[in-house]
């Protein structure tokens, strides 16, 4: 590992720096594995361990506000206890272990880089950490890569199980800029598709600090996290579905949807809402359904089944909320999806 500093910082206005070679260090369950690989090599660690502040979770009538350091662990038991975020409980509870839950912590695992076997390979290209080098995934091994939103240049996936929720719950990051501009971007929003540039992940500033997420209240349906995976812990998901759904006399009224691990960020299935909102729920729809998402899905040989495991996790999790809700009309919550 390369030697580096460590600057600790007591309050909130004081984190920032402007060296570009420093990083934030928040749990440090992603990064230390980037410093010991020499994917990442800062100069200086910026410790975020003191950020009292940036520990508590609130609410109001309006959102829940979780702080950037609140340790999944501690998110998950929140979300657990609130009918409205059992979306997220799920997910917290399907990753990692209780170990890494208790030191990850919410920022850093929204800004977790991918798990790509060929970007920790420093031995093989990869435009992620050499940009121009070229992508190695294409045409190698490519089995946990994404099949949505890919470019010639990446096709590596985003692992996160929580983002993946609140993707669907319509989260948003509230920033600091280095110049002490606050602003707010929509987890949606907080991701770059990789294009030409893959090495750019978000649109984040540099050294721009995540101090809190906010989550909107809103009127909960049924809310399953399915998550396919290898084996049943301590996995990432090969392909995951964030669904909150409402229906009402057989109609669905209000739907959520987003997937996981299929492409370099949460994915937003905006198109499957718009075409399942309004309509009747039937196996036949969510058949047509599945076929609307993954319309634009493309294979890279090692990750081909990909594309039909989505459409039939989709179906399987829409038809259980559909048929939970017509054994129990207007229950809110969540199912433990297994």
């Amino acid at each position: 590992m390369k030697p580096f500093t460590v600057m600790p910082l007591e309050e909130a206005n004081d984190l920032r720096h402007p060296s570009g070679s420093a990083r934030f260090l928040a749990g440090g369950t992603n990064l230390v594995d980037l410093m010991k690989h020499q994917i990442e090599t800062p100069d200086t660690l910026i410790d975020l361990s003191c950020w009292k502040s940036a520990n508590t979770i609130c609410e109001d009538e309006d959102q829940f506000l979780i702080g950037a350091m609140v340790s999944n662990t501690a998110l998950a038991k929140f979300a657990y206890q609130h009918p409205s975020l059992s979306l997220l409980a799920q997910a917290l509870l399907s990753g990692a272990t209780v170990q890494l839950r208790n030191r990850a912590t919410t920022a850093g695992n929204l800004l977790q880089r991918t798990r790509c076997y060929q970007f920790y390979d420093t031995t093989k290209p990869c435009n992620k950490r050499e940009p121009g080098s070229g992508c190695s995934a294409i045409g190698s091994f490519n089995r946990i890569h994404a099949i949505l939103g890919t470019s010639p240049h990446c096709i590596a996936s985003h692992p996160s199980d929580m983002a993946t929720a609140m993707t669907a719950l319509d989260a948003s990051v509230n920033t600091i800029t280095p110049d002490g501009q606050t602003r707010s971007i929509p987890v949606r929003q907080l991701y770059k598709l990789p294009g030409d540039t893959p090495q750019v992940e978000t649109w984040l500033q540099e050294n721009e600090l995540i101090v809190n997420v906010s989550i909107p209240k809103h009127s909960a349906g049924t809310q399953i996290y399915k998550k396919v995976r290898d084996r049943s812990s301590y996995a990432f998901a090969l392909v995951s579905v964030a669904c909150d759904m409402q229906l009402k006399d057989g109609i669905i009224t209000d739907i959520r949807l987003a997937f996981g691990s299929v492409g370099p960020h949460p994915w937003h299935a905006l198109s499957t809402e718009t075409f399942l909102k309004g309509k009747t729920a039937t196996t036949a729809l969510f058949e047509e359904a599945a076929e609307v998402a993954l319309s634009p899905a493309q294979g890279f040989g090692g990750n081909d089944y990909k594309i039909p495991m989505l459409k039939r996790t989709l179906i399987h999790v829409l038809q259980q909320v559909a048929d939970h809700q017509s054994a129990q009309p207007g229950h809110q919550g969540a199912i433990y999806a297994r």
